[in-house]
């Protein structure tokens, strides 16, 4: 007997672009909700989550419900950004002005005007990038390599992360000014660990959309198959969980997939809320207890640390002599 995965539209060009966010957890309803109203308003957004959430999906998502929609959406990855290129990368440069400089360009931030700047992984760019960064978002100004005076500039920014920014201002590693520019409003995106009911409709959604020509239909799991994927704890989260499906189509016979298909990581998972349970207690012990340093180590927000101890009842005393976070 197999099970068959839940039915779910896919999401056409001319969907709702919240038609991409696929789920039904309180999480996901959530994010909907608050997209559309981020969406309304021309503030700048952070958005932050585990690598693997979503994070561009979202940027997408708040660009094409906006009034920006009809232009263009320019996405910067600032991790594979050099300081050496960014001036000319971003900014642009004249004719001349250095060289190799054969002929105008006016920058990826320019190309943005009238839409919206996505700056991908922003945790990652050095500080002296984040300083002209920070100008460009203060003074909507743009100032060309080699030119003579800057440029106005219309647009949104958009920010995304998976670092802990609050931590890494402390730290000294990001710039207090850039993080409160950037932190008006903010969209924290949750681990599939977090919603694991939408599991299965997340596994339906890229069966569908994987589906080789060859394959006479999307991709079937064996009951157990489904349990133990709904209760493994995807790290890589939702890339991971698409990158299992397309190679599950690879090795699975006939598209029906059993627990002797899924990789040993998978199949060894348990009961999910044991395993999750289980992971807290042991950073919470390897961090001495200290609640704040435990939260990082889990890669979770305190807030998040805390409920998930409240619902697991994890009310241990630390060792003597511990501190508390």
């Amino acid at each position: 007997m197999n099970n068959s995965l839940p039915r779910q539209n896919s999401c056409a060009t001319e969907c709702s672009p919240l038609d991409a966010f696929i789920g039904e957890s309180a999480a996901m309803r959530s994010l909907r909700a608050s997209l559309q109203r981020i969406a309304r308003s021309d503030c700048n957004v952070l958005i932050t989550g585990e690598t693997g959430t979503g994070k561009e999906c979202v940027a997408w998502g708040i660009h094409r419900l906006s009034r920006r929609a009809t232009a263009r959406m320019v996405c910067i990855n600032c991790a594979a950004l050099p300081d050496a290129l960014l001036e000319s990368e971003l900014f642009g440069h004249v004719k001349g002005a250095f060289t190799g400089a054969s002929a105008s360009y006016c920058g990826k931030i320019m190309l943005a005007g009238g839409g919206t700047l996505f700056l991908d992984e922003i945790g990652d760019m050095s500080p002296a990038s984040q300083a002209k960064i920070l100008r460009v978002i203060e003074t909507r100004e743009v100032f060309p390599v080699g030119a003579t005076r800057s440029t106005q500039v219309d647009l949104r920014v958009i920010a995304a992360t998976h670092h802990g920014l609050e931590h890494e201002v402390q730290e000294n590693r990001f710039r207090a000014d850039l993080f409160y520019r950037l932190n008006v409003a903010r969209v924290e995106l949750a681990p599939l660990r977090e919603r694991r009911e939408d599991i299965p409709l997340l596994l339906a959604h890229f069966a569908r959309e994987l589906q080789p020509p060859e394959a006479r239909r999307p991709l079937r799991l064996a009951p157990q198959a489904l349990a133990a994927l709904t209760a493994y704890d995807w790290p890589g989260n939702c890339r991971e969980l698409r990158n299992f499906v397309e190679a599950a189509y690879i090795h699975a016979a006939e598209g029906f997939v059993t627990e002797n298909d899924l990789p040993d990581a998978i199949a060894g998972t348990g009961a999910p809320a044991d395993a999750e349970r289980t992971r807290i207690v042991s950073a919470l012990v390897q961090c001495e207890w200290n609640r704040s340093q435990a939260a990082r180590h889990l890669r979770w927000s305190r807030m998040t640390l805390y409920r998930k101890m409240k619902r697991y009842a994890i009310i241990q005393a630390p060792p003597a002599g511990a501190r508390r976070g």
